[in-house]
């Protein structure tokens, strides 16, 4: 499977970059733990609180496509750099500000932000640019499951972080973890701006305004938007709301962080194999299908009893497609528009992803509050993966080479 990695230089990249998105995304996919305590120290309420996690998803897709085009324009090395800075930072000062406002400034904008100009637009772009396009779909797959490492090993830690140190401490502790990450900028970056592989060296004639232009006129890049969005929405809904609804079945916090664990552990191997497909088959199938299973696995733990392993079982179901739709997305990206500036049209798409993501973690607290579980709040994930699954399928693609004389035969 990492095979197509053994071109020059390729596998440290994709390494470098993943051990990077394994950080930042790692200890960001971790605060959902936090609601609750915090909520029990400040008195601020679920409905502001998720709130400040709902401003801190749409900043974190905000961020993408002005993170990408700096990378694009300047260099990969700066923008993370700063991102992973600024990330520490407002980790630290989120325990010195216990206001609504100072949650929304300190969670809301600066670890989202920061951990966002760290995070996928930048990563698979720089990453994308330095290899053959052979190479890409294998090596975005081991960037995506870096994440997922991330949030395996995170979750947990952090856990036994709040239960050691308090909420506060466990901030303190991330903000140290998360600067661990500044060597593997240089790891990624060695050779500077500019060091493209031969077969992206050459940028395309009109620069960014012409493919941006080429891009939002193309409905196929539209319709990734609209699927990237319930993406969103999905996975923002579980990795804030998921320890609220295990406190709501009567479940240990300890149920919460095992199954945001699983999901990392089990995006691990989606996001591994997922990588492979896109370099077999149509990306625009892959994603349909992962949708698709989205509704059904869901539809499946409404039916069963409030159990701990019920919760495993549907964090492993939902880690198989969590981050997994990452490849194939940037995958389509790459094939209609080229990869020169793949790190700005990526992130637009990334910020339809946190539009999606800002309205699943507010108006998950939303109907919490109000109706006292989220039994609305899982129907409309159901609807929204069937939508995903459909719309996905008009996207213009060309049939892949193998895929084709497979049928063929």
């Amino acid at each position: 499977m990492l095979s197509k990695l053994k071109e020059p230089g390729a596998l440290a990249i994709t390494l470098a970059a993943a051990g990077i998105l394994m950080v930042t995304m790692g200890a960001r996919q971790s605060l959902g733990l936090f609601l609750g305590p915090i909520n029990t120290s400040t008195g601020l309420g679920i409905v502001t609180i998720s709130f400040a996690f709902a401003i801190a998803q749409f900043s974190w897709g905000a961020i993408q496509p002005l993170a990408g085009a700096a990378a694009d324009r300047w260099g990969a090395r700066p923008v993370l750099l700063t991102g992973i800075v600024v990330m520490a930072l407002g980790m630290a000062l989120t325990p010195l500000w216990g206001s609504s406002w100072g949650l929304i400034f300190t969670q809301g904008l600066l670890v989202a932000m920061g951990a966002g100009a760290g995070s996928f637009s930048v990563l698979i772009g720089a990453a994308a640019q330095r290899m053959s396009d052979e190479a890409r779909g294998t090596a975005a797959g081991v960037i995506n499951a870096g994440s997922s490492l991330g949030q395996f090993v995170f979750a947990p830690v952090t856990q036994k972080l709040i239960q050691l140190l308090g909420w506060m401490g466990a901030l303190y502790s991330l903000a140290v973890l998360v600067l661990a990450a500044l060597p593997l900028v240089g790891k990624l970056t060695r050779g500077g701006h500019g060091h493209a592989h031969p077969a992206h060296a050459v940028a395309p004639a009109g620069g960014l305004r012409q493919a941006l232009r080429q891009a939002l006129g193309d409905r196929s890049y539209w319709l990734l938007h609209a699927g990237f969005f319930t993406c969103g929405f999905h996975i923002a809904l579980l990795v804030t709301h998921l320890p609220t609804e295990v406190d709501l079945c009567g479940l240990a916090p300890t149920v919460a962080s095992t199954a945001l664990a699983l999901i990392g552990l089990s995006n691990i191997v989606g996001s591994l194999w997922v990588g492979h497909l896109v370099g077999v088959y149509r990306s625009k199938m892959i994603l349909a299908l992962m949708y698709a299973s989205r509704a059904a696995l869901i539809g499946w733990y409404l039916l069963m009893p409030s159990e701990p392993w019920v919760f495993y079982v549907f964090a492993i179901g939902l880690g198989l497609t969590w981050l997994a739709t990452v490849p194939p997305t940037a995958g389509i990206i790459g094939k209609l528009f080229g990869v020169r500036y793949l790190g700005t049209l990526f992130g637009l798409t990334l910020l339809s992803h946190q539009i999606g993501g800002f309205l699943g973690a507010w108006l998950g607290g939303l109907a919490v509050t109000r109706f006292g579980n989220y039994g609305w709040m899982w129907g409309a994930d159901i609807a929204l993966a069937l939508m995903a699954a459909v719309i996905n399928l008009p996207i213009r693609e060309a049939r892949m080479p193998r895929a084709a004389a497979a049928a063929a035969a």
